[in-house]
């Protein structure tokens, strides 16, 4: 969403000026208007992403783009389903007006899913590391990305056919922990492989403990309290209890595809907030219907080296998963991404 944002700011100061021309700009005047306001537009970005704000809730965003029509002479209205933008632009020549609206973030919706199962892949064991371990990230990969998780560790085996209730996952759960389930988006999404793109070596921090559960504390699962953050800027936050599917539900449907067996590791997936975001409708129709799958992962990840959402060497991770009471708490994972 936080690239929909500056593409829409950067977008209206050429709108603007083309706008209030009476003739269309040249291609080497709208050429000339991209150099002039690109600098600008990607300092703005930066920005951006450096104060990230949840959905819904971006008063300092809205007020940074609000700003930046104002000054380019654009008819401005603000506070649109409490932090959306609206630009009116109007032509040099009588005619109709065109309306431009910014919806800077999701308006907010109750998140449900049409699909009765839950998206599973694996990741190689051999990714997994230690919470407080230096994650590499290999040469050849732009877009690592990061998931918090709450992983779940089987207490006992889970043969076929097992149903599990939602009032006895701690029958066949013995804890929980932390899981960040890194993964490099330029080989993941373009090659449609998510374990390729997400068993490197590291890519999977683990802990730094595992908590077991009593029966009276598995009860509070829901209440457990997810958030990561990136050189000290929140970038996840949400509650267990907003799972598209419960414990329960992917237990009953991995133990009718194999055995589960005790002492495995399951991550739950993972909230709104990891640096690869989803395009926008007419984006995504503009990528189904008139380019070619190649010329589209080609632009997803030309356009993903410039988001500073994703990880570079350098940065530090924060994890903690805890109910807000603190009564049962995960502790913190930190990580710290190097070079190879």
């Amino acid at each position: 969403m936080h690239f929909a944002r500056l593409t829409f700011a950067a977008a209206a100061c050429l709108l603007a000026t083309a706008a209030a021309a009476v003739t269309r700009p040249t291609d080497a005047e709208i050429s000339d208007l991209v150099a002039k306001y690109s600098a600008a537009a990607i300092a703005d970005r930066e920005d951006i992403h450096k104060n990230p704000e949840l959905s819904n809730r971006e008063t300092r965003t809205g007020a940074l783009i609000a700003a930046h029509l104002k000054k380019l002479g654009i008819e401005t209205r603000t506070g649109v389903a409490h932090t959306g933008v609206v630009g009116i632009l109007k032509g040099g020549l009588a005619g109709r007006t065109i309306a431009v609206r910014a919806d800077i973030d999701a308006l907010p919706v109750t998140e449900v899913s049409d699909f009765p199962f839950n998206t599973l892949f694996t990741k190689a064991p051999s990714c997994i590391t230690a919470a407080d371990a230096p994650v590499v990230r290999p040469p050849h990969v732009q877009l690592l990305d990061y998931e918090i998780e709450l992983g779940l560790v089987l207490r006992r085996d889970l043969a076929a056919g097992t149903k599990v209730g939602a009032d006895d996952v701690g029958a066949w759960l013995a804890g929980v922990t932390i899981v960040n389930d890194l993964s490099a988006r330029d080989i993941q999404l373009p090659q449609g492989q998510f374990y390729k793109g997400k068993s490197y070596r590291g890519f999977g921090p683990v802990g730094p403990g595992l908590v077991l559960l009593t029966p009276e504390e598995w009860a509070r699962w829901p209440e457990l309290h997810m958030r990561l953050g990136v050189n000290g800027q929140p970038r996840q936050d949400a509650y267990c209890r907003e799972m598209i599917h419960a414990p329960a539900a992917t237990l009953t449907e991995l133990a009718a595809m194999h055995d589960v067996l005790a002492g495995d590791l399951i991550a739950t997936g993972t909230p709104a907030g990891c640096a690869a975001r989803a395009p926008g409708r007419l984006a995504m129709f503009v990528l189904r219907h008139l380019v070619s799958d190649a010329t589209k992962w080609h632009l997803f990840i030309r356009k993903g080296v410039t988001n500073p959402a994703y990880l570079r060497p350098g940065d530090r991770l924060s994890l903690s998963i805890r109910t807000d009471d603190g009564a049962i708490d995960l502790g913190e994972q930190t990580t710290v991404i190097t070079t190879g």
